[in-house]
């Protein structure tokens, strides 16, 4: 019986510590929080970091300050986050901007689990697109042309999970289009317009322009789904290429060891400021506001993962880190 009496009693004490440490412990955030992008000011993910920054700020009582690492295939701002080992400091990207590292980085700074998904944001839009002089409406036609004429086209490469997704599709297509490298995404949506290269996969934030001086015209999204910003282009899988499907995927990460209540609640902070306003000026940079949670947002991570890897596989390119 005191055997019995004694366990309870160091229950209930262990009990008692813990809730004393809980209410003990400082409430998050309990001073700035820091979203460090991979992109430059005015990017899309720029512009949605900052959104969100402002909103979070009056919620959170505490100042949100967007800091902008570009360069470095995005590992310059990727070490930033993780070399900074704090909860208060978050990584706000594209996923796009790692998820074709591996493949293209030998000795990686960083390592997978480094990253630890919080809350996807946005999808961002992603289009097929080609000179309007090129007189072709449809990916079928492309296709065609195309076929017609091998090795007589050209395409635009970014270094990154786009450049993969579309090199490797054509590939399995057995097409034969000349790959023109670019490091800046808007040299590439230039050389679009004035019809240096014949296709562009890319994000319609990079094109809007040459889309808005008519030199350019849209095929297809990749989405899953059909753009509410441009309703009437069709998705990849609807044009009859659904191996091209990719949902441009930009969220939040954290560091390691930060628990799973602290991520599900500042997803639910994010929905809980996400309003129209919000909603519609991310609209303008062509992404579409779709916030979901930590589980949603790793498995949506780890399909892109897996179709990059299938890509690379149909490419013969394997991994050269281990990350």
């Amino acid at each position: 019986m005191r055997l019995i009496l004694r366990a309870a009693i160091a229950v209930a004490c262990c009990l008692a510590a813990a809730a004393s440490s809980i209410a003990a412990a400082p409430q998050w955030p309990s001073r700035a929080v820091h979203f460090i992008v991979t992109l430059g000011a005015g990017s899309g993910a720029d512009i949605g970091a900052r959104l969100f920054a402002d909103k979070l700020a009056q919620r959170w009582g505490q100042p949100v300050v967007v800091e902008n690492r570009p360069g470095g295939d995005g590992i310059v701002a990727i070490n930033a986050f993780v070399g900074a080992h704090d909860d208060h400091v978050l990584l706000f990207t594209p996923t796009s901007s790692f998820t074709a590292h591996p493949y293209l980085h030998a000795d990686l700074p960083y390592q997978a689990g480094d990253l630890v998904p919080i809350t996807r944001v946005s999808n961002t839009v992603i289009v097929i697109a080609v000179p309007a002089a090129l007189n072709v409406d449809s990916l079928k036609r492309l296709v065609a042309l195309a076929r017609t004429e091998p090795g007589k086209l050209n395409w635009a490469g970014v270094t990154g999970a786009l450049d993969f997704m579309l090199a490797g599709w054509l590939k399995q297509e057995g097409l034969e289009l000349t790959k023109v490298a670019y490091k800046n995404p808007v040299d590439a949506a230039n050389d679009l317009a004035e019809g240096r290269v014949q296709v562009y996969e890319a994000a319609l934030a990079i094109v809007r322009p040459q889309l808005q001086s008519g030199k350019i015209r849209l095929l297809a999204v990749t989405n899953t789904a059909r753009a509410a910003t441009a309703p009437e282009l069709p998705t990849v899988a609807e044009a009859g290429y659904p191996a091209l499907t990719l949902d441009g995927l930009v969220g939040l990460f954290g560091p390691p060891g930060m628990p799973l209540a602290l991520r599900q609640r500042i997803t639910a902070d994010l929905r809980a400021v996400a309003d129209k306003t919000v909603e519609e000026r991310l609209a303008t940079t062509g992404q579409l506001m779709n916030i979901g949670g930590p589980d949603e947002f790793e498995k949506s991570i780890d399909a892109q993962r897996g179709k990059l890897a299938e890509f690379a596989k149909t490419l013969g390119i394997v991994p050269l880190s281990k990350n």
